[in-house]
């Protein structure tokens, strides 16, 4: 089966990307199950309620999440009436909202996907390796095919992640950083991992916001207010085909398309 997983999607030239690129990419790739990254998809920072629903439209099956789901208010007392959209595991019990999930495809294959994030150079959450002891177990119970979004800062906390949970889940897949790393492969236990699988959005700039402004910050160290690119749009992401008898990676595959501000 196949698993296409996009990269954060940031403000309205990400969700612009993912309209005018995702059906096609399911059909090519005969994509079982899309999972998207939904973390700044509201102007850059944060998820509303309607771009939550427009990702769905756009045919996201799942919405991972990070640590920027808190950035816009009204989000948050919704998590919980929307049960494919996640946000990270490890946050303290009570938290609103949930971070796995189990997930049928059309064709009635069951995939769990769990959601988590780091620590390093990040908030000072529950450890994400032993919540994914507990997290991946449960899972494994009703399914071998899991997708791992670990929304992390370091390289090297998301390269330990990947060895931890190999030959226990399908695909370790880093986000946040938004910048598409060259690491793709199949670890010894049969976990396809990349480090990160880089942002939908604005290739014209820094990270997705303005480059401008993201100079200014970092010459000046001054409060500025960022917002969002908008020009030369990309869609980036992996996809996975992974045995749904064994949950074992066959394959794994960097997505990057490309949209031409005429396009």
């Amino acid at each position: 089966m196949k698993i296409l997983f996009v990269g954060d999607v940031v403000g309205r030239p990400g969700r612009l990307a993912l309209s005018r690129r995702l059906d096609r990419l399911v059909d090519v790739h005969a994509v079982d199950l899309v999972v998207v990254n939904g973390e700044n998809a509201a102007a850059g920072f944060g998820l509303t309620v309607d771009i939550a629903k427009e990702l769905f439209d756009l045919g996201a099956d799942v919405i991972t999440t990070g640590n920027h789901i808190w950035d816009k208010r009204e989000i948050i007392p919704c998590l919980d009436s929307f049960p494919a959209l996640l946000r990270p595991a490890n946050y303290p019990p009570g938290t609103p909202g949930r971070g796995s999930g189990i997930f049928a495809t059309a064709a009635g294959i069951q995939v769990g996907v769990l959601n988590l994030e780091g620590r390093v150079f990040m908030n000072n959450l529950e450890c994400p390796f032993r919540a994914a002891d507990e997290l991946v177990e449960e899972l494994r119970r009703k399914t071998p095919v899991i997708l791992v979004d670990f929304h992390a800062e370091a390289t090297s906390e998301k390269v330990a992640m990947g060895c931890y949970l190999d030959g226990r889940v399908s695909a370790v897949v880093g986000t946040h950083t938004h910048v598409q790393t060259a690491d793709e492969r199949i670890l010894p236990g049969g976990t396809a991992y990349i480090t990160d699988a880089g942002m939908t959005g604005s290739r014209d700039s820094v990270i997705g916001i303005r480059k401008e402004l993201a100079v200014e910050r970092f010459l000046t160290q001054l409060p500025v207010r960022f917002e969002v690119a908008k020009r030369d749009a990309v869609l980036c992401g992996v996809l996975f085909d992974i045995d749904e008898n064994t949950g074992r990676a066959q394959a794994v595959r960097r997505i990057l398309e490309e949209i031409s501000d005429s396009d």
